[in-house]
C-alpha cells in the first residue's frame, strides 16, 4: 500500500474509532443522566385501589393497593361514653410497586395522605416517615420498624387501646414509606417487569376505608448501559471497525507481500537494463551514464505531467532503453571527436530503427520500442527515422526527445564543453515547435528554473561547438 493510501486509511480508522468511543461516551452520559432523573406519578381512588387486569397499559411504574377482607375490630371508646360494641375495624392493605419497564428500579418512596381518620398498627418491610398535623404545627418523625415501635422513643401522637398502641393519622396527615434493601425484603432494586409489595395494617372506622386516599410514587431507574440504543450503534460500530480493519490488515499484508515481490522484480529488471546500457555508455567513455540520466530526466517530466506509479516506472524503463541501438555503432564513430560525414552521420541515424528491431522481443514491457525508435524525430516532421510531426509522435518519444538533448546539452562532450544554463533555456526556448513538443520543453524549463534539475556549468563551449547537438 502506498504510503498516501496508508496515511489516509489510518486516517479513516482513526475518525470512525474516534466516532465509535464519541457514540459509546454520548450512550454512558446519557444512562448517567437518566439516572439521576428522578420520577414522579400520582395515583388515588379508584385508579389507585382498582382490581381490574391493565394488560394493555404502557410501559411505567405502577402502583395498586388492595385491602385484603378482615373480621378484627376493636373497641376504640376516646371520650369514655361506655361504648360497648366493636366501632373500628382493621385492614390489612398491600402496595404493589410493579416495574414495567426494561430497566432496574434503583429506588423508590412513596407517600400516603389520608383522606380521614385511621390508626396504623403495623407496617412492613421498610421505614416509615410519618407526617402528623397538631394545633398548626407538623410532627415529623422516622419509625424504622412499626411492628417494633415504642411510643416512648418517638414523639408521635399515639393511642393504647387493649394494651395495642396505634399510631394517629388524621385527614390531611401523611407517611413516606423507604423500602427496605436487606438481604430477607429486598424490595429494591426492582428489576425489570418484577414488583414488590410493602404493607401495612391500620383501623378506620367500621364502613369507611382510606381507599379514597392519594398515593404519590418518587422513583430513580438505574439504566443498565445495554439498554442504550447508543450502546448498540456503537458496539455495531465497532463490529464492523473490528472486521475493516482485520480485512485491512490482511489485504496490508498481501499488498505488502505483492509489492515486495513487485519491488524485487523492478530491482531485477532495473539491473538487468542498466547493465545492458551501462554496456552502450561504454562504449563512449563521454557519454557514459547517459541513458541513466536521460531515464531520470524523462521520470522527473512525466511525474510533473501529471504520471505516477507502475506508469511512472514503465515511462523510466523505455527511456532507460532510448539508445540501446548504439550497441550495434561503431566505437569509432561514436567517439569521434571531429565533425561526421554524412555517411557516418547516416550510421549514426540507423541506432533507432535498430534499437527498435532489439527491443521487437520484448513482451512485458509495452512499446518499449517508442523511445529507441522515435525519440529523435522533431516536432516540425524534420527528424528521423521516420519524419513524423507533431502528435503523431508517441508522447513517451517526445517526452525523451526533450531530456536527451538536454543532457547532451549539460554534458561535456568530445567535441565540446556543456552549456550553460542560461544557454540550455535560450535553446530550448527557440527550439520549441521546432525540435521540441512546446508542453513538455515548458515543463523542462520550469524544472530547470526551479532548481529541480541542475543544469549548466562555469564553462562556456568556443565557438562551433554546437554544430552536434541536434544531431
Amino acid at each position: 500500500m502506498k504510503h498516501g493510501n496508508r496515511k489516509k486509511s489510518t486516517l479513516i480508522f482513526v475518525i470512525t474509532l474516534a466516532a465509535v468511543l464519541i457514540c459509546f461516551a454520548a450512550g454512558f452520559i446519557m444512562k448517567e443522566a437518566y439516572n439521576r432523573v428522578e420520577h414522579t406519578a400520582d395515583f388515588s381512588g379508584p385508579e389507585l385501589f382498582s382490581q381490574e387486569q391493565t394488560e394493555d397499559r404502557e410501559d411505567g411504574v405502577y402502583v395498586a393497593a388492595s385491602a385484603r377482607s378482615s373480621t378484627w375490630t376493636k373497641l376504640f371508646d376516646f371520650n369514655n361514653e361506655g361504648l360497648t360494641e366493636n366501632n373500628y375495624q382493621a385492614y390489612t392493605y398491600d402496595f404493589t410497586v410493579t416495574n414495567d419497564t426494561n430497566d432496574r428500579l434503583s429506588t423508590f418512596t412513596f407517600k400516603v395522605t389520608f383522606s380521614r381518620e385511621a390508626f396504623l398498627a403495623s407496617a412492613w418491610n421498610g421505614a416509615l416517615e410519618i407526617h402528623q398535623h397538631a394545633d398548626g404545627k407538623e410532627i415529623v418523625d422516622t419509625v424504622p420498624d412499626l411492628r417494633e415501635f415504642n411510643a416512648d422513643d418517638h414523639k408521635l401522637a399515639t393511642v393504647t387501646v387493649d394494651g395495642e398502641t396505634f399510631v394517629v393519622m388524621n385527614e390531611g396527615d401523611y407517611l413516606i414509606y423507604y423500602p427496605s434493601s436487606s438481604a430477607n425484603a429486598m424490595e429494591i432494586p426492582i428489576e425489570p417487569r418484577e414488583g414488590t409489595t410493602p404493607g401495612c395494617i391500620l383501623y378506620t372506622a367500621i364502613g369507611e376505608s382510606i381507599e379514597d386516599s392519594t398515593l404519590t410514587i418518587s422513583y430513580k431507574f438505574n439504566r443498565l448501559l445495554t439498554s442504550e440504543p447508543l450502546f448498540w450503534v456503537s458496539v455495531a460500530g465497532l463490529a464492523v471497525w473490528l472486521i475493516a480493519l482485520t480485512i485491512l490488515i490482511i489485504t496490508s499484508a498481501q499488498i505488502k507481500k505483492y509489492q515486495d515481490r513487485h519491488d524485487r522484480d523492478n530491482m531485477i529488471i532495473n539491473e538487468s537494463i542498466e547493465t545492458f546500457t551501462g554496456f552502450i555508455d561504454a562504449k563512449d567513455p563521454y557519454t557514459n551514464g547517459h541513458s541513466k540520466r536521460v531515464a531520470l530526466y524523462t521520470r522527473q517530466i512525466a511525474e510533473e505531467l501529471g504520471y505516477g506509479g507502475e506508469e511512472l516506472d514503465k515511462i523510466y524503463y523505455v527511456a532507460l532503453l532510448h539508445d540501446c541501438g548504439k550497441i550495434g555503432v561503431p566505437d569509432n564513430i561514436l567517439g569521434k571527436p571531429d565533425r561526421l560525414t554524412d555517411e557516418e552521420f547516416d550510421i549514426i541515424k540507423t541506432h533507432t530503427t535498430r534499437g527498435s528491431e532489439i527491443l521487437d522481443s520484448f513482451k512485458s514491457l509495452e512499446h518499449v520500442g517508442d523511445g529507441a525508435h522515435y525519440h529523435h524525430e522533431r516536432y516540425d516532421g524534420k527528424g528521423y527515422p521516420a519524419g513524423l510531426a507533431g502528435e503523431k509522435i508517441p508522447y513517451i518519444a517526445r517526452i525523451i526527445c526533450v531530456a536527451d538533448s538536454f543532457d547532451a546539452m549539460n554534458s561535456d562532450r568530445v567535441y565540446r564543453k556543456r552549456l550553460t544554463k542560461e544557454q540550455i533555456l535560450d535553446e530550448l526556448e527557440k527550439n520549441k515547435g521546432k525540435q521540441f513538443d512546446p508542453a513538455i520543453a515548458d515543463v523542462m524549463i520550469g524544472l530547470i528554473k526551479s532548481g529541480k534539475i541542475k543544469a549548466g556549468a562555469a564553462q562556456k563551449p568556443e565557438s562551433g561547438e554546437l554544430t552536434r547537438i541536434n544531431k
